[in-house]
Parts: structure tokens; sequence; C-alpha cells
């Protein structure tokens, strides 16, 4: 049964009576959210989301003239590539007096999908001192390994980058004439893998020693049957991404500091402890001694020495040697840390994303035309302030710093006279400083769509194949995300480049080396551009 809310004149529309109404439409919310969790748990269908009429929205104006489609510009479909094979094809008996006029081109690309199986006789000779040699394997023979290395980057490249299972991916291989087992493709995916696990390692720290901000994201990510969270760092030149049991400003600040294990006191130390209020006396007894400290239980130690045992203590001394040690290994101060919002990344210079700030406004239900036209206006006049933001992000001017922080005061002190949309106002106005970082530093983007978009990567393969079952798995999975964007931010292939590591020919630069070209304007040379 709906009850039908009554047209409440203008006159009325006391403060209380704001109130109620906007209690009744929570309610009514959340009686519906249950309704469909009833429905869902009876094994019926929830209520269908309609999509309001296309016939009621405004038709779009016909293109004043005529424009292509995207993409549709010609091009020479031959010219690209490298000819491996030449086959002369004869005309069969010619008749008598014919004249030869040469050949005529036809290109045809064909891809080889077959097992090749090589047994290597290495000869073995007795030296006059009785011991023997063996000749060394060829250079394209992975030492110790039975499996070749473009076999290991086809199951490597299938896997991460297509996103294909390990049982269909084991199918394949055995369809192809491959002799391999179910253990030995995941060796191939997990075992000695740490020439990848360093580089990932280099990626992080050239991209946070040169890039002016960074953006982050987390998502969950099953482990062992039990719920955890993958942690996403990252910009347009690279993305990092580090799984644990849950989510925390300890474990964002560990992942920072990966793969240094060291925590150290320090002016930025001291500051943050007394920027979260840490006592006195606790800092003091923090300070004494040494001021770095090796590992985990170095620090541990340290703690237990200077009588920090409370949970809040014992986080907040932490967190702020954690950050003394990212400052320590050269990380700047000023480095800007742009996230949604979440409280947890709230360290060094942080930034908002204007999206996720509307965010609550877009997701509002009106219960009247008042309250509709309450919601649009806000939206309006917000999405009109961050036009001009986004001007002055590609132009900047330090004269119209003082109007846009007007424009923006202006917008969070108006008051429409409903509690839900108020109260979104009010927290925008208390995140002012994190959502006009733009003003300081124009470099900084104004949402971050680029950290949702790497993330992506991990919550669809998070779809198709589940969590996690080994620390291996785990780490292997977080490593090749990791390089894969990274590749596709440096318009490296991700083949080639899985194919010159596992031979070790170093002819793709290292990523981090590419990072650091790319961020100084420059570009390496050898770089593998990847496929258009």
């Amino acid at each position: 049964m709906t009850l039908a809310l009554p047209d409440i004149p203008e006159s009325e529309r006391t403060p209380l009576v704001l109130i109620l109404l906007d209690i009744i439409h929570q309610q009514h919310e959340q009686i519906a959210r249950l309704e469909d969790e009833i429905a869902i748990l009876k094994g019926l269908k929830p209520r269908p989301k309609i999509q309001p009429s296309i016939l009621e929205a405004t038709p779009p104006q016909p293109p004043t003239a005529p424009q292509k489609r995207p993409g549709s510009d010609k091009r020479p479909k031959n010219a690209q590539l490298t000819i491996h094979h030449e086959v002369l094809v004869p005309l069969p008996d010619p008749p008598p007096g014919a004249l030869f006029k040469g050949y005529e081109d036809y290109v045809v690309q064909e891809l080889i999908l077959r097992a090749s199986t090589t047994r290597y006789r290495r000869e073995r000779w007795q030296l006059p001192d009785g011991t023997s040699r063996l000749a060394p394997l060829p250079a394209d023979v992975i030492p110790g390994d039975h499996f070749g290395p473009v076999l290991q980057g086809f199951v490597l490249d299938q896997y991460h980058d297509q996103r294909v299972t390990q049982p269909l991916l084991l199918t394949q291989l055995h369809q192809l004439g491959i002799d391999i087992s179910a253990g030995q493709l995941n060796n191939i995916l997990t075992h000695d893998k740490e020439v990848f696990h360093r580089e990932k390692d280099e990626v992080l720290q050239a991209g946070l020693l040169v890039s002016p901000y960074i953006g982050v994201d987390d998502t969950g990510a099953r482990h062992q049957g039990h719920n955890g969270s993958c942690l996403l760092i990252g910009n347009d030149l690279f993305a990092y991404f580090h799984s644990s049991d849950s989510k925390s400003r300890l474990n964002f600040l560990e992942a920072l500091r990966q793969p240094f294990t060291d925590y150290v006191i320090n002016e930025v130390a001291r500051a943050y402890w007394e920027d979260q209020k840490l006592s006195a006396a606790v800092t003091a007894a923090l300070v004494g001694g040494a001021g770095m400290f090796a590992d985990a239980a170095a620090w541990q130690a340290h703690l237990a020495t200077a009588g920090v045992t409370g949970e809040r203590h014992m986080r907040i001394a932490t967190e702020g040697a954690l950050l003394g040690s990212l400052i320590e290994h050269g990380v700047s101060p000023e480095l800007v840390v742009l996230s949604d919002g979440a409280p947890q990344f709230d360290v060094l210079v942080h930034a908002s994303c204007w999206l996720h700030a509307e965010r609550p406004l877009a997701r509002m239900v009106p219960f009247c035309e008042k309250h509709r036209e309450a919601i649009e206006g806000v939206r309006r006049r917000i999405w009109e302030l961050y036009q001009e933001l986004k001007a002055y992000r590609e132009k900047p001017n330090p004269s119209q710093k003082a109007g846009l922080e007007a424009r923006f005061d202006a917008l969070c002190a108006w008051r429409t006279g409903y509690p839900s949309v108020d109260g979104v106002l009010k927290e925008i106005q208390d995140h002012k400083a994190d959502l006009l970082r733009v003003l300081e530093r124009p470099e900084v983007p104004l949402h971050n769509n680029t950290s949702e978009s790497h993330i992506r990567e991990y919550v669809t393969r998070r779809k198709i194949s589940g969590g996690t079952r080994s620390d291996a798995g785990r780490r292997c999975r977080d490593t090749f995300a990791s390089l894969k964007k990274t590749c596709r931010c440096l318009g490296v292939n991700f083949w080639e480049y899985l194919q010159d590591r596992l031979l070790g020919r170093g002819l793709v630069p290292r990523l981090a080396e590419l990072i650091r070209g790319r961020a100084g304007g420059g570009r390496a040379e050898g770089v593998v551009a990847a496929p258009a």
C-alpha cells in the first residue's frame, strides 16, 4: 500500500515538517530495500529498475555538417606488416605466346599455434684430470626449466592479460598437444617470479619520486576464503596493486613504503604525531634513543621499551614512523594523494574527487517536486563551479583564486531547507581544502577516474577467478596486474615485455626507466610499442 503525501503549502513548510518529510522518505527507501531482500530470500525477483522513457527526452540535434564516423579514415593495410616468407606462385601451363609481366602481391596473415618439442643432445667430455664437462644449453632455453620461454610467456599472457582461467588454459594447452599438469601450470604462474616482483617495486619507487600526484583507490579481494582488500596506487604513468587482509591507513602507508621495511622517527613523523594529537608524554618516550629501526620486530621492541601499549597510541606512532620512512627514502612531503575522500588516504597533501563529493545528490530520490528542484539546483551549481575549476586547471590564473573560493563558499552556505540536501553541502564545506587543491596545484586532476579505470582491471579479474588461495598466487596477481597496467600506460607491448624478461634480453627498457623518461618529457630508446 503506497501513501500519497498531500501537497503542503509553502507557508506550512516549517523546519520540523521538512525533517519529518525527510524521515518518511528515508523510511520508504529502507522498506523498499527490505522488500527486495525478502523477495531474493524467497527465490523471487526484486522490483525491476525501470529506466525513464526515452520518448520524453529531448531528441538530439542533427549534425550541422556531414561528419565521418570515428576510425573510418583509411590506412594502408599492409604498410605496417613484416613479411616473414615469400612464396613464388607460377602460372601452370601458360599458353603459347604469353608474355611474363611480373608479379602481383597477395598478403596472407597466419598464426601458428602448435606444440614443438626439442631434445637437446648435450655432449659430455671427460677431461684428463678425471672431471667431466657438459655442453651448455642454447641461450633461448631457460636454465632448469623444461618449458620454453614462448610457452611460459603464452601462459602468463593468457592468464593475466586475456583473463583465461587456469582450467580453461590447461584444456587449451592439452588441445594444442602440450603435455603439462595442473600443478606445472600453476608453477609457471606463481613460482620463480622474483624478476617481475623486483620490477614492480621499481615501478612504485620511480612513480612516487617523479610524480606530482598519485591517485589511490581500493576494492575487495578475497584470499584463502576470507575478505580482504586490494589497494591501487598510480596515475597516468604507472599502476601498482597491493593486497592485504584489511584496509586502513597503516596498510596504505606500508604499501607506499614498499619494498623498504624500516621505521624512521624524524621531523615528519613528529609533525604527524602532533597533528593526530598524540600526547606529549608518549612522543617524548618515542623520540628517546635511536631514530631508525630496521624492521617491524625492531619497531615493536622500541614501542615496548617506551611503554607505548595503548592501541590508539601504537597505531598513531606506527603511522608516523612509516610516514617518516617514506620521506626518508626520497618521497616529497608535497606529493598530492588524490582519493575518493576515504579517510585512510588523508596523508601528505590530500585532494578529493569532485565526482564522489556530488554522488550522494545524484543517488538521492526526491519525495516531492520541491525536493527534486532543490536537488537539481544544488547539482547545477556544483557542476557550474566544476567547469570553472576545470578551465582554471587548463589555464591557471592566480587572480581567479579568490573569486573561485568565494563561489565555493557561497555554494556551501546555500540552505535549501531539506536536511538531506543541506547535509551534503555541509560535507562538501568540510572538505574545502581537498576539493580546491587544484587552485594551488593545477597539475592535480579534479576527479579520480584514472584510478577507478586502473582498479577495474582487478575487479574484472576477481569476478572471473574469485579469490586467491596461496600467498604466492596473491603476490603474483598483484605483480602482473601492476606490470600489465603500467605497460599500457607507457605504450609497451605486454607480450614483447614478457618474452624479453623471460629470456633476459634487456631489449625492452626497465619500466622504471621509462617512467622517469616520460616524467622528464623524454622517451627511452628501444621501446616496443603496444599494438593500436
